[in-house]
């Protein structure tokens, strides 16, 4: 699906501009009014080192989480809303470091699916 494929390299190019790095897979699926995306190797081999004791790992999953969620509460990626052909409203996150596995659930004001 090209819709699928497009909003991924969006996400992907934001993420990489951001921290350095964007995710290597990408899985995204379009339910209703929210486009649920899971995103695999995440982390930087500096993310990665600082995780290693409980306190880093604490550290990069506050600063990931709330990285992303300041850039997108400022404005959407460029192209977001004129590709989905909806207004962004909200992203909620989360982070699981330990299996560099992060989820992002993006909120639209009208079905995209």
């Amino acid at each position: 699906m090209k819709k699928i494929h497009m909003f991924n390299d969006i996400i992907r190019k934001l993420r990489k501009d951001l921290f350095g790095k964007g995710p290597e897979r990408i899985h995204t699926i379009f339910v209703d009014n929210m486009a649920v995306s899971t995103l695999y190797g995440n982390l930087t081999p500096t993310e990665k080192f600082i995780a290693s004791t409980p306190e880093g790992k604490e550290m990069v999953h506050r600063a990931r989480t709330g990285m992303i969620q300041a850039v997108y509460a400022k404005a959407p990626p460029e192209g977001l809303e004129e590709l989905m052909e909806a207004k962004f409203l909200h992203l909620f996150s989360d982070f699981k470091i330990d299996d560099d596995i992060a989820v992002s659930v993006f909120l639209f004001d009208r079905s995209i699916d």
